[in-house]
């Protein structure tokens, strides 16, 4: 489905990712771990197209990512979960979600999505006339994701939905992620430090260090590495 060739991405002259490949299969839950810094949101900016590539390529279904811009990214199918949620904090709950749904497509069905979400997400559903930025940082990241499902997305890219949850709430919210995959027939890119549960739930995965990938493999078999254990889970 998605098919990253040896990208290369700058700040300001200066490397962030080195000669990066991954792919992404229809219907998996792909992780991609690493250390705070080590380049995991610029990949995504990247697919998003909010970062231009120095080098390489990136298709989604056999189509050119690389050279279009950000909102035609979207009406491909893709919906970006950013870092931080960047919720409209002084908008309510609907209002956010309303603004996830502006492709031909997803205003076309935004009343039965709605359901859906709130169906999914119950929490949104009793606090849909609310600010959003009252909302507790778990229900934020409810609302983030759920903004993002408004499009009605093929592949859903989700950067660190565990930054600012309190530590009781981020397995119930990699519990979700891991529903949204079948229930959905989502395909999801998740980046996250959180490395235990990163690979708790998916299929496959990679490991990012300062730019570079230095492991791939199943999820499973990577969390069992000493590299990991001894890196990443203090074993």
């Amino acid at each position: 489905m998605l098919r990253v060739e040896r990208i290369k991405v700058s700040y300001d002259e200066v490397p962030a990712i080195h000669e990066v490949s991954f792919k992404v299969e229809a219907g998996q839950i792909v992780s991609i771990v690493g250390a705070n810094g080590a380049g995991k949101s610029t990949i995504l900016k990247a697919l998003s197209s909010l970062l231009r590539l120095d080098a390489g390529s990136i298709s989604f279904e056999n189509q050119p990512l690389d050279q279009i811009p950000a909102h035609r990214v979207v009406k491909m199918g893709i919906a970006h979960v950013p870092e931080g949620r960047r919720l409209f904090a002084r908008l309510t709950v609907m209002q956010n979600l309303t603004l996830g749904a502006y492709t031909e497509k997803s205003t076309e069905h935004r009343e039965s999505t709605l359901e859906n979400i709130f169906q999914l997400f119950p929490i949104l559903a009793n606090r849909k006339n609310q600010r959003a930025g009252t909302l507790s940082g778990g229900e934020q990241q409810m609302l983030a994701i759920a903004r993002g499902l408004m499009s009605k997305p093929k592949l859903l890219l989700l950067d660190e939905p565990s930054m600012g949850i309190m530590p009781k709430l981020i397995t119930e919210i990699f519990e979700m992620i891991q529903r949204l995959n079948p229930k959905e027939r989502l395909t999801i890119l998740l980046v996250e430090q959180n490395v235990q549960e990163a690979l708790e739930i998916a299929h496959y995965a990679y490991v990012l260090q300062t730019g570079r990938m230095v492991m791939e493999g199943k999820s499973s078999e990577i969390l069992q590495t000493d590299m990991i254990r001894k890196a990443y889970l203090g074993l």
